[in-house]
């Protein structure tokens, strides 16, 4: 048997890497959170694109000319669903016919909720302007409850989320569907793991009211036992009228809401306005990771973020 010098080895296993990596060029993730499971998916084989940077909102992002330029060379694009990333819906359709769009909102095993209408969530009725458009754009069945797509707040779905991710990779590049699998394995493990840990950050907080910027929560609360009273805004895209405010304001003093949150990717200075005498602590929620590194901790980094955010702005102490 003839045996190699280590250099040819490690040679060979350099092209190996290279080639099994440029077999997966042009894979691309609409907003961060899902870019971390793709990325962890991937692994070592390749980096996916990221399209919508950390302080930017997908609900009113507009794409620039490096992104429409991942898009045509895209071989794969994973986004949440038409009725998040609303900006993609003209782009994906002028895409080659060999790019696959896969909306991880329909990945088998992943709970869906209903948007929340009444009271302090009136935002979601569907006589709203804002939901009537997605409505009109999208051919929604007008009987038919809409649906929240913050699907990622929930680490529940990110483990089916990260089965289908696996299972459209290895479809689409077969020589490393064993990696793709090994590694969904492993994050699936983690995401147990991390289920369990933030359930133990929360857990005297069940039942204690706070206010969020915009209606993005839901999963989270659904998840972990929380308790969201209302939300500021009734379309982020669009500032709070002054009546808003003032029902906002009625709304914390009603039900004790003892922190009202914000987030970086909108103004802040209307939460200052809306807890103004009110006596409710600030705190600030980042449902899409603005300030954390692109990659595949990310994740986990953006749900342990959040819970320690609610735990300390909500705890008595």
């Amino acid at each position: 048997m003839k045996i190699l010098p280590v250099a040819a080895i490690c040679f060979a296993g350099a092209l190996f890497l290279a080639s099994a990596a440029s077999a997966m060029e042009g894979v691309v993730a609409s907003i961060k959170p899902i870019h971390s499971l793709v990325a962890g998916v991937m692994g070592e084989v390749a980096q996916p694109d990221l399209l919508v940077p950390g302080n930017a909102s997908p609900h009113a992002y507009s794409l620039r000319p490096s992104d429409a330029r991942k898009l045509e060379q895209a071989k794969v694009v994973f986004r949440v669903g038409k009725d998040l990333e609303l900006f993609l819906e003209k782009p994906l359709q002028s895409l080659s016919s060999n790019a696959r769009i896969v909306n991880l909102s329909e990945a088998p095993g992943l709970e869906l909720l209903d948007l929340r209408e009444g009271g302090a969530f009136e935002a979601h009725s569907h006589d709203h302007d804002h939901d009537h458009a997605h409505s009109d754009d999208h051919d929604h069945d007008h009987h038919a409850p809409a649906k929240d797509m913050h699907i990622w707040l929930d680490p529940e779905n990110a483990r089916a989320m990260v089965a289908q991710i696996a299972d459209t990779l290895a479809e689409a590049d077969p020589a490393n569907a064993a990696i793709y699998e090994s590694n969904a394995a492993e994050l699936d493990q983690r995401l147990q793991a991390l289920l369990g840990e933030t359930r133990e950050k929360l857990r005297n907080l069940h039942g204690k009211p706070f206010i969020v910027f915009h209606d993005g929560y839901h999963y989270f609360e659904h998840r972990f036992d929380l308790h969201a009273s209302g939300s500021i805004s009734i379309n982020p895209e669009t500032p709070p009228s002054a009546q808003r405010v003032k029902e906002i304001q009625t709304r914390i003093a009603s039900t004790s809401a003892a922190c009202v949150f914000s987030e970086p990717q909108f103004e802040p200075r209307i939460v200052s306005v809306v807890t103004e005498g009110t006596g409710a602590r600030v705190g600030e929620l980042d449902p899409l990771g603005a300030s954390l590194e692109d990659g595949a901790d990310l994740y986990f980094e953006l749900i342990d973020d959040l819970a320690l955010s609610i735990r300390d702005c909500l705890s008595d102490s």
